[in-house]
This record gives structure tokens, sequence and C-alpha cells, in this order.
């Protein structure tokens, strides 16, 4: 079985390789989060809101693959898998059924100031422990500000 060698120390893979985990875990249920939303938006706005609602999935599943090869890159395996997400979210899920599109533009923006929380508490972890790490976090968390902004403007 090959392994990868992780350029880190191991107190800093440590810490390093377990933001990658939280940030792995946050967007691919972001993307989730957002396909429910986008499969299941009704109102005047429908448009707009479900075109935009793809621009944050795509976002959050582009940057999921980024976040989890960097984990591979330092020698940690990735978790990805149903259950862990479902164990390990700390972000609010939407009701079931058909949602309007000024609850679903409210439940997009609360989970994106979420998320951008983490992601900012997380760059601070990595300062010492991983830089480069660090540098993934602060662009991604411009993106996520970026789409937060976009979203809350529309309440």
């Amino acid at each position: 079985m090959a392994m990868v060698k992780s350029p880190l120390g191991d107190a800093a893979q440590k810490i390093t390789g377990e933001t990658l985990q939280g940030a792995l875990v946050d967007l691919l249920d972001l993307s989730l989060v957002g396909k429910q939303a986008h499969w299941n938006i009704t109102g005047r706005h429908f448009k707009q809101v479900h075109e935009h609602l793809d621009e944050v999935v795509d976002l959050a599943r582009q940057y999921a693959d980024t976040v989890a090869e960097r984990a591979v890159a330092i020698g940690v395996n990735p978790d990805g898998r149903v259950r862990t997400l479902a164990d390990r979210t700390a972000n609010p899920q939407l009701d079931a059924g058909y949602i309007t599109d000024d609850k679903v533009v409210a439940a997009i923006t609360d989970v994106l100031a979420q998320i951008i929380t983490r992601f900012r508490e997380r760059i601070a972890a990595t300062e010492d422990a991983d830089p480069v790490t660090q540098d993934l976090f602060i662009g991604l968390t411009a993106e996520l500000e970026k789409q937060h902004w976009m979203f809350s403007v529309q309440h």
C-alpha cells in the first residue's frame, strides 16, 4: 500500500489535517444544501435564485476537491462519506418540500455566514502549522464571502 509522506511535522500535519477535514465536510454539505434548495425553490425570484444556487454548488464542489487533494498531499486521508457528513456537519439543514425564494435566500445567507466563521478559524489555526493550506483557506473564504454578500443583498 502506497502512502504519502507528509512535508509537515506531526503536530502541523495533525492541525492542518483536522482543518482540511472540517472544511471538506462544510463544502460537501454546502453543495448538498444548495442542490436541495435549487430543486425545491418556488417564488417570484425562482430563476435568479435557482441559477445563483448552482454557482454556490459549483464553487463548493470545486473547492471540496481542492481541499481533499490538499489533505492527501500532506499525508492525510480525506473522508467525504455520507455517514461522516451526517455525523459532523454543523450547517443548519433545510426543511423538506418546497421552499419560497425568500426563505432560501435567508437560509443560504445563514449557512454561508456560519461556514465563513469556521473558515476564518481555520485560517488562524493554519497560520503557523501550514501557510500553504492557510493560503488555500484565504482564497476560498474570499469566494464564500462574495457569495454571502450576493445572497445577503437579496433579502
